[in-house]
């Protein structure tokens, strides 16, 4: 009789990069989710709603389902939200982070923790593993604050920064994508920025990068994508793959739009390391096709 396969807890299942991810992994492995405020159901996964902020109910959880291998993704990702709450967004962005690390540990099973290219002010790319952190909003630090803790709880964690992401939306998660499409759709105007840069990656993409972190390394590792492109560049991408209107594009700067968190201007990620693992993201050209099909 062949073994059961190995469970794997994935938090934040119905976040965009979680919904992703727990579709990926249930090839190989038993996945468990966890969900909060939009419970959702998933063929092949086991959902539990928790507050991860809940240590009580995260080591009940543990004691439950005894999982052999974490991946963390859940988070409060708006920058705009965490610059103007940062007390609420830090219980989730860094102590529940901290706290299943810590359980992982105690249990010697591995942990990846989703982490991002915000924990840099943009003034110095392309950054790599060992490029000092220079957040300049809350979100980055928080990022910042979960990898020290980690890491001093579980060396033997591992941290993926991931860059700017789109792809194709989950039941209540979506990319930056749909919306953009929607409104070159009705034609209204999309400030687009020419000097804001990225090495952005499909949530297919980051999954799979996801799934090679837990199995093949541990500390530090960047999943950026294979080219540095421009918001205004990805934007034109989108019309051509997607045969839109592209007369409601502004091409601006940032400094043109107020927002109440400050952006960086270029987060592009030296991903050498992951690409030497065998993390091999397509152009962005062609992940937008494949997305494209599956209209």
């Amino acid at each position: 009789m062949p073994s059961p396969p190995p469970k794997l807890l994935v938090t934040g299942a119905s976040g965009f990069v979680g919904w992703n991810l727990c579709q990926a992994a249930a090839v190989n492995w038993k996945v468990f989710g966890t969900t909060f405020s939009h419970p959702i159901e998933l063929a092949g996964v086991n959902m539990r709603i928790i507050d991860l902020r809940d240590f009580t109910a995260l080591r009940t959880l543990f004691a439950d389902i005894a999982p052999d291998a974490v991946i963390h993704t859940a988070a409060a990702k708006d920058p705009n939200f965490c610059q103007e709450n940062p007390i609420e967004s830090h219980g989730i962005n860094v102590d529940a982070a901290v706290n299943l690390a810590g359980l992982c540990a105690d249990r010697k099973i591995p942990f990846v923790f989703t982490s991002t290219d915000m924990v840099f002010d943009g003034t110095s790319a392309p950054y790599s593993e060992n490029s000092p952190t220079s957040p300049i909003h809350v979100y980055g630090e928080q990022k910042v604050l979960a990898e020290k803790g980690i890491l001093e709880s579980y060396p033997e964690a591992a941290i993926c920064r991931l860059p700017l992401m789109f792809g194709e939306a989950g039941p209540v998660a979506q990319s930056f994508l749909q919306p953009m499409i929607a409104q070159f759709k009705s034609g209204n105007v999309v400030n687009l920025f020419t000097d804001e840069y990225r090495t952005p990656i499909s949530g297919r993409v980051a999954a799979e990068g996801l799934l090679l972190a837990l199995e093949k390394t541990h500390g530090i590792l960047h999943l950026g994508g294979s080219e540095r492109i421009s918001r205004y560049g990805f934007g034109k991408l989108v019309v051509e793959t997607f045969n839109l209107n592209d007369t409601s594009i502004n091409a601006c700067r940032q400094a043109d739009v107020k927002m109440a968190a400050p952006r960086p201007p270029d987060l592009s990620l030296d991903s050498a390391k992951a690409n030497a693992l065998g993390f091999a993201p397509p152009s962005v050209a062609q992940q937008l096709r494949e997305l494209s099909s599956l209209n």
